[in-house]
Protein backbone atom coordinates (compact mmCIF):
# COMPACT_ATOMS: atom_id res chain seq x y z
CA UNK A 1 0.00 0.00 0.00
CA UNK A 2 3.11 2.36 0.75
CA UNK A 3 4.45 1.68 -2.31
CA UNK A 4 1.22 2.33 -4.14
CA UNK A 5 0.92 5.61 -2.23
CA UNK A 6 4.79 6.97 -3.33
CA UNK A 7 3.89 5.54 -7.20
CA UNK A 8 0.86 8.06 -7.12
CA UNK A 9 2.28 10.85 -5.79
CA UNK A 10 5.51 10.57 -7.67
CA UNK A 11 3.05 10.43 -10.78
CA UNK A 12 0.91 13.39 -9.58
CA UNK A 13 4.08 15.38 -9.33
CA UNK A 14 5.16 14.71 -12.88
CA UNK A 15 1.79 15.71 -14.48
CA UNK A 16 1.52 19.32 -15.78
CA UNK A 17 -2.19 18.76 -17.18
CA UNK A 18 -3.25 21.86 -14.71
CA UNK A 19 -0.25 24.13 -14.71
CA UNK A 20 -2.13 26.73 -17.25
CA UNK A 21 -5.56 26.79 -15.74
CA UNK A 22 -3.88 27.45 -12.24
CA UNK A 23 -1.99 30.25 -13.63
CA UNK A 24 -4.76 31.65 -15.27
CA UNK A 25 -6.68 31.71 -11.96
CA UNK A 26 -3.99 33.56 -10.34
CA UNK A 27 -3.23 36.03 -12.49
CA UNK A 28 -6.25 36.36 -13.88
CA UNK A 29 -7.79 39.07 -10.93
CA UNK A 30 -4.44 40.97 -11.47
CA UNK A 31 -5.07 41.57 -15.70
CA UNK A 32 -8.43 42.53 -14.75
CA UNK A 33 -7.38 45.03 -12.86
CA UNK A 34 -4.91 46.43 -14.44
CA UNK A 35 -7.10 46.91 -17.12
CA UNK A 36 -10.46 48.41 -15.52
CA UNK A 37 -8.09 50.88 -14.13
CA UNK A 38 -5.71 51.54 -16.83
CA UNK A 39 -9.37 52.56 -18.81
CA UNK A 40 -10.43 54.71 -15.73
CA UNK A 41 -7.10 56.66 -15.84
CA UNK A 42 -7.10 56.91 -19.63
CA UNK A 43 -10.75 57.99 -19.51
CA UNK A 44 -9.99 60.54 -16.86
CA UNK A 45 -6.82 61.83 -18.19
CA UNK A 46 -8.91 62.38 -21.78
CA UNK A 47 -11.58 64.22 -19.63
CA UNK A 48 -9.08 66.65 -18.07
CA UNK A 49 -7.48 67.74 -21.11
CA UNK A 50 -10.79 68.66 -22.55
CA UNK A 51 -11.39 70.69 -19.35
CA UNK A 52 -8.21 72.15 -20.07
CA UNK A 53 -9.14 72.82 -23.89
CA UNK A 54 -12.67 74.24 -23.59
CA UNK A 55 -11.02 76.64 -20.89
CA UNK A 56 -8.55 77.87 -23.40
CA UNK A 57 -11.50 77.84 -26.52
CA UNK A 58 -14.19 80.22 -24.03
CA UNK A 59 -11.54 82.89 -23.26
CA UNK A 60 -10.28 83.00 -26.87
CA UNK A 61 -13.72 83.16 -28.33
CA UNK A 62 -14.45 85.94 -25.81
CA UNK A 63 -10.66 87.94 -25.83
CA UNK A 64 -11.92 88.12 -30.20
CA UNK A 65 -14.94 90.37 -29.66
CA UNK A 66 -15.49 94.30 -28.33
CA UNK A 67 -18.91 93.25 -27.06
CA UNK A 68 -21.13 90.61 -25.62
CA UNK A 69 -24.71 89.70 -25.77
CA UNK A 70 -26.31 87.25 -23.78
CA UNK A 71 -27.01 85.19 -27.01
CA UNK A 72 -23.42 85.79 -27.76
CA UNK A 73 -22.25 84.95 -24.24
CA UNK A 74 -24.85 81.55 -24.76
CA UNK A 75 -22.98 81.14 -28.12
CA UNK A 76 -19.90 80.99 -26.46
CA UNK A 77 -20.15 79.19 -23.66
CA UNK A 78 -22.36 76.20 -25.37
CA UNK A 79 -19.54 76.18 -28.28
CA UNK A 80 -16.57 75.98 -25.29
CA UNK A 81 -18.81 73.19 -23.68
CA UNK A 82 -19.31 71.22 -26.87
CA UNK A 83 -15.39 70.26 -27.05
CA UNK A 84 -16.19 67.70 -23.93
CA UNK A 85 -18.01 65.77 -26.41
CA UNK A 86 -18.49 62.60 -26.33
CA UNK A 87 -18.51 63.42 -22.79
CA UNK A 88 -21.69 64.04 -20.36
CA UNK A 89 -21.90 68.12 -20.00
CA UNK A 90 -24.42 67.69 -16.99
CA UNK A 91 -21.19 68.24 -14.12
CA UNK A 92 -19.74 70.91 -16.16
CA UNK A 93 -19.26 73.73 -14.97
CA UNK A 94 -18.13 77.16 -16.90
CA UNK A 95 -17.23 80.79 -15.92
CA UNK A 96 -16.05 83.88 -18.03
CA UNK A 97 -15.27 87.13 -15.93
CA UNK A 98 -13.62 89.98 -17.41
CA UNK A 99 -10.84 91.30 -14.75
CA UNK A 100 -9.38 94.71 -14.50
CA UNK A 101 -6.29 95.01 -12.98
CA UNK A 102 -5.99 99.19 -11.38
CA UNK A 103 -2.85 101.78 -11.39
CA UNK A 104 -2.50 99.68 -7.74
CA UNK A 105 -2.20 96.33 -9.10
CA UNK A 106 -5.35 95.51 -7.47
CA UNK A 107 -7.78 93.22 -9.16
CA UNK A 108 -11.64 93.09 -9.70
CA UNK A 109 -14.48 91.40 -11.21
CA UNK A 110 -16.10 93.71 -13.66
CA UNK A 111 -18.55 91.36 -14.97
CA UNK A 112 -18.88 87.84 -14.96
CA UNK A 113 -21.63 85.04 -16.35
CA UNK A 114 -22.01 81.18 -16.14
CA UNK A 115 -23.07 78.15 -17.54
CA UNK A 116 -24.07 75.78 -14.76
CA UNK A 117 -22.15 77.37 -12.13
CA UNK A 118 -21.33 80.57 -10.06
CA UNK A 119 -21.05 83.90 -11.74
CA UNK A 120 -17.96 85.86 -9.32
CA UNK A 121 -19.71 89.40 -8.15
CA UNK A 122 -19.20 91.95 -9.75
CA UNK A 123 -16.19 94.05 -7.68
CA UNK A 124 -15.10 91.02 -6.22
CA UNK A 125 -11.36 91.11 -5.30
CA UNK A 126 -9.53 88.01 -7.42
CA UNK A 127 -5.86 86.62 -6.79
CA UNK A 128 -3.86 86.22 -10.15
CA UNK A 129 -0.62 85.13 -10.55
CA UNK A 130 1.94 88.02 -9.92
CA UNK A 131 3.47 87.76 -13.71
CA UNK A 132 -0.01 88.63 -14.93
CA UNK A 133 -0.75 92.17 -12.79
CA UNK A 134 -0.10 94.62 -14.72
CA UNK A 135 -1.62 97.98 -14.11
CA UNK A 136 -4.06 99.21 -16.09
CA UNK A 137 -4.97 96.52 -18.46
CA UNK A 138 -7.97 93.97 -18.58
CA UNK A 139 -7.77 90.25 -18.39
CA UNK A 140 -10.28 87.63 -19.33
CA UNK A 141 -10.65 84.79 -16.84
CA UNK A 142 -11.91 81.20 -17.91
CA UNK A 143 -12.47 78.73 -15.27
CA UNK A 144 -14.24 75.43 -16.07
CA UNK A 145 -14.68 72.49 -13.61
CA UNK A 146 -15.91 68.71 -14.17
CA UNK A 147 -16.95 66.38 -11.87
CA UNK A 148 -15.41 63.22 -13.35
CA UNK A 149 -17.26 59.61 -11.60
CA UNK A 150 -15.55 56.86 -13.70
CA UNK A 151 -18.24 54.11 -14.36
CA UNK A 152 -16.32 51.01 -13.36
CA UNK A 153 -15.31 52.69 -9.88
CA UNK A 154 -12.26 50.18 -9.10
CA UNK A 155 -9.63 52.23 -9.49
CA UNK A 156 -10.83 55.74 -8.49
CA UNK A 157 -13.38 55.45 -5.99
CA UNK A 158 -16.09 58.56 -5.79
CA UNK A 159 -15.77 61.77 -7.82
CA UNK A 160 -12.79 63.55 -8.82
CA UNK A 161 -13.33 67.29 -9.55
CA UNK A 162 -10.96 67.86 -13.07
CA UNK A 163 -10.43 71.90 -13.26
CA UNK A 164 -8.64 74.62 -14.97
CA UNK A 165 -8.59 78.07 -15.65
CA UNK A 166 -7.27 80.35 -18.07
CA UNK A 167 -5.92 83.76 -18.41
CA UNK A 168 -6.02 85.93 -22.10
CA UNK A 169 -5.69 89.31 -23.13
CA UNK A 170 -8.24 91.02 -25.26
CA UNK A 171 -7.46 91.17 -28.72
CA UNK A 172 -8.97 94.30 -29.46
CA UNK A 173 -10.23 95.85 -26.40
CA UNK A 174 -11.72 94.65 -23.43
CA UNK A 175 -14.92 93.35 -24.08
CA UNK A 176 -18.47 95.00 -22.98
CA UNK A 177 -21.04 92.35 -21.43
CA UNK A 178 -24.63 93.11 -21.95
CA UNK A 179 -23.68 97.05 -21.05
CA UNK A 180 -21.00 96.91 -18.68
CA UNK A 181 -17.72 97.78 -19.94
CA UNK A 182 -14.78 96.54 -18.92
CA UNK A 183 -12.33 99.13 -17.97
Amino acid sequence: MMQSLQFRLARFSKDKRGVSAVEFALLSPLMIGLYLGGAELSQGIAIDRKVTLTAGAMANLSAQVTTISSADMTDIMTASSKIMSPYSTSTLQITLSCLVIDNNSAVTVKWSATQGGTARSAGSSVTIPANLTVANTQLLFSEVSYNYTPAVGYVITGSLTLSDTMYMSPRISAPAYNGTTCS
